[in-house]
């Protein structure tokens, strides 16, 4: 009786250490198998996106052209130009999916876009549709940002600038703000224009502790501003076959054309010059 009872103990004890190594293999299993299933799930997931970005999110760059003129007069610039700084300015006229944000360059890809420019309001009460997400995605890949109002001259100046500083929030290493003023106005004199854009650029300039770039053609300039804002920064747009936006006065920056064909923009911008270096543009930010 004794040799029984050791041998159904030691069945039972055998039996027992069985079931605790199945236990034991069949988590083992299990862990792998979840393992291979995340691992899968992962690498299908790569792989979905992968080939959703291959065929349905693809971006294509369109074949942009100007006229002979045109982009002789253009890549002229850009060669007499190639040791100071390149930037575009853009608006809601650009839409949204042209634009491949990290590949921006002109000159054949040689010289990379260092700084954008965005509409941000205009006049009393506008905003541009697109400034929100451009602003953001410009400080996201590394370019230096500004942002202008574009100027109303039959508006209220005090409006205007109440707009722009409550739609816009320029940050450290921002461009200093930027009055774009192209407009004759239809009911106010010249005189009254220069003092309201006086008006604007001291609002502006209370808040942020900086003068406002002034942005406008080369012939309003002359004949509307010149004398009455010589210590601004001055941008100036002419499209012209010239060597510089104005013979025979300083600037800041140089708008050069609005048919710019930029590398990773699938429509033509206006592109700019900063008449300097990167350090020194960088100089020029907010702090």
């Amino acid at each position: 009786m004794a040799k029984r009872t050791v041998k159904r103990k030691t069945t039972r004890k055998i039996h027992k250490n069985r079931k605790k190594h199945w236990l034991l293999r069949r988590e083992i299993l299990f862990f792998i198998l979840v393992v291979a299933l995340l691992g899968t799930g992962f690498y299908l997931k790569e792989k979905i996106q992968f080939y959703y970005a291959m065929y349905f999110n693809k971006f294509e760059h369109k074949k942009l052209s100007n006229s002979e003129f045109e982009e002789k007069r253009i890549n002229r610039i850009i060669g007499d130009y190639a040791d100071k700084t390149f930037g575009i300015d853009m608006s809601h006229y650009q839409r949204k999916e042209d634009i491949e944000w990290d590949s921006l360059s002109i000159g054949n890809r040689s010289i990379p876009i260092k700084f954008v420019v965005l509409r941000g309001t205009m006049g009393n009460k506008s905003t541009d549709k697109h400034f929100d997400e451009f602003w953001k995605l410009a400080k996201k890949h590394n370019l230096i940002r500004g942002a202008y109002h574009f100027y109303r001259a039959d508006e209220d100046p005090v409006m205007q600038a109440n707009n722009f500083l409550a739609n816009v929030k320029l940050e450290s290493g921002d461009l200093p703000p930027i009055l774009d003023i192209e407009k004759i106005p239809r009911r106010k004199s010249n005189e009254k224009l220069v003092e309201d854009l006086k008006i604007w650029c001291r609002i502006v300039e209370e808040t942020y502790g900086e003068k406002p770039i002034i942005y406008t053609y080369y012939h309003y300039y002359k004949d509307f501003l010149k004398g009455h804002f010589d210590d601004y920064p001055l941008w100036l747009a002419n499209y012209n076959d010239v060597p510089q936006p104005a013979p025979n006065d300083d600037w800041d920056f140089w708008q050069f054309t609005e048919n710019g064909i930029v590398y990773g923009i699938n429509t033509k911008v206006d592109v700019d010059i900063y008449n300097g270096s990167l350090w020194s543009l960088k100089r020029m930010t907010l702090d």
